[in-house]
C-alpha cells in the first residue's frame, strides 16, 4: 500500500485528477466528506458541536448549520481552535478507520483541500499538487460555479501560497489548458510513476530514478527538507536525529543528483528496527559492505534517495 496526498488550491482541477485517479483504481478518501460525515445529524460530534457552541447551531430539522457554526468559530483564535478540537480528531479517527480498511495492494488517494495548511505532507509517500494561476482560478469560480466575485478571491486569499504547496510537492500538474490536457497528464503520472511506485514499495525493491521529473528542478535544500520531515513520519521517536547531509550521483546518470540522508540511532538494534517503517514508506534496505550502516534506498521511480542508518558515535 501506498498513500497518495491530492491538494491544490479552490478552483485549480483537482477533481479532475482525483476522477482519473479513481477510474484507474485508486482506495479514494475524501477529507471534505468526512468532514461533513463526522457532524451529519444525530451524531456525537455534532452533539459536541452544540455543546460548544450553543443550540443556534443546529438548522430546523436538526442538521448542521454550517454558516451559524462560521459565524461563531471564526470570530477569534479561541473559537477556531475549540472548533478543530472537537472536529480534528474525529476526522483523523475516520480517515485512519477507512486506510485501515484498503486492500494490501491499495493506492490510497487521500482528497484534502487543505493538506499543506494541516501540515500533512510528510505523512503521504507522494504529495499531488494540481496548480493554476490565480486569476484562471478565479474565473472558473465566478463563471463555473457562480460564485462571486469578492468571495472567491477571499477564499484564495486564504488558502497556501503556490510557493507554500511547491514546498511539498512531489508531482505538480499544471492545469492551465483544458480538463482533458489535465486527465492525460494525471493518466501519465498515474502509469509511469505512482503504480511502479506501489509495485517497488510491495516488492522492497530499491530503483533508480528512471523517468523526467514531474516538477520543475527542484531547490536541492527544499526537496532535502521534503525528504526529511517523510523519513522522520516514519521513524518518530526511534530516531535522535535525521539529517540531509548532501547529493551523490544517480548510478545510470551521473549528471542527475540523489539527495542523501542519515538518520541516526542508539545503537544497530534500533537501526534494524527501523528497516520495515523505511521500506513501507518507500525506502527500502540494500546491501553494504560498512557493518555499522544499515543503509536504504527508494522505491520511487520520479525521485531517488539514499538513507543511511547508523548509531551515534
Amino acid at each position: 500500500m501506498i498513500r497518495i496526498g491530492l491538494t491544490g488550491g479552490i478552483g485549480a482541477g483537482k477533481s479532475t485528477v482525483a476522477q482519473t485517479f479513481i477510474a484507474h483504481g485508486a482506495y479514494h478518501i475524501d477529507a471534505d466528506k468526512i468532514a461533513r460525515e463526522v457532524v451529519a445529524r444525530g451524531t456525537p460530534g455534532l452533539a459536541q458541536l452544540v455543546e460548544a457552541f450553543g443550540e443556534d447551531v443546529l438548522t430546523a430539522d436538526g442538521g448542521l448549520d454550517r454558516p451559524a457554526l462560521a459565524a461563531k468559530a471564526f470570530v477569534s483564535d479561541d473559537s477556531r481552535k475549540l472548533l478543530n478540537s472537537i472536529t480534528h480528531p474525529l476526522i483523523g479517527a475516520r480517515t485512519q478507520e477507512l486506510t485501515d480498511a484498503a486492500p494490501d495492494d491499495a493506492i490510497v488517494l487521500h482528497d484534502v483541500p487543505l493538506l499543506v495548511e494541516g501540515h500533512m505532507a510528510p505523512f503521504y509517500h507522494l504529495v499531488v499538487v494540481v496548480h493554476a494561476d490565480e486569476d484562471i482560478r478565479l474565473r472558473r469560480l465566478v463563471e463555473l460555479r457562480g460564485m462571486d466575485a469578492a468571495d472567491a478571491e477571499q477564499r484564495i486569499a486564504a488558502q497556501a501560497t503556490d510557493e507554500q504547496r511547491h514546498a511539498v510537492a512531489d508531482i505538480w500538474l499544471d492545469n492551465s489548458g483544458t480538463p482533458d490536457e489535465l486527465a492525460d497528464a494525471a493518466l501519465a503520472v498515474w502509469e509511469r510513476r505512482i503504480v511502479p511506485f506501489r509495485d517497488n514499495v510491495s516488492a522492497r525493491r530499491d530503483v533508480e530514478p528512471s523517468i523526467d521529473d514531474t516538477t520543475a528542478d527542484p531547490e536541492w535544500t527544499a526537496l532535502g527538507a521534503r525528504l526529511v520531515n517523510r523519513v522522520w513520519a516514519l521513524v518518530g521517536g526511534a530516531a535522535q536525529a535525521v539529517e540531509h547531509c548532501g547529493t551523490s550521483s544517480a548510478a545510470g546518470n551521473p549528471a542527475r543528483p540523489i539527495p542523501e540522508l542519515t538518520v541516526t540511532v542508539a545503537d544497530l538494534v534500533a537501526a534494524e528496527a527501523l528497516t520495515e517503517p523505511l521500506a513501507a514508506g518507500g525506502f527500502p534496505p540494500v546491501e553494504s559492505d560498512d557493518p555499522h550502516v544499515r543503509p536504504h534506498g527508494s522505491a520511487d521511480p520520479g525521485r531517488g534517495a539514499r538513507v543511511s542508518v547508523r548509531p551515534a558515535e
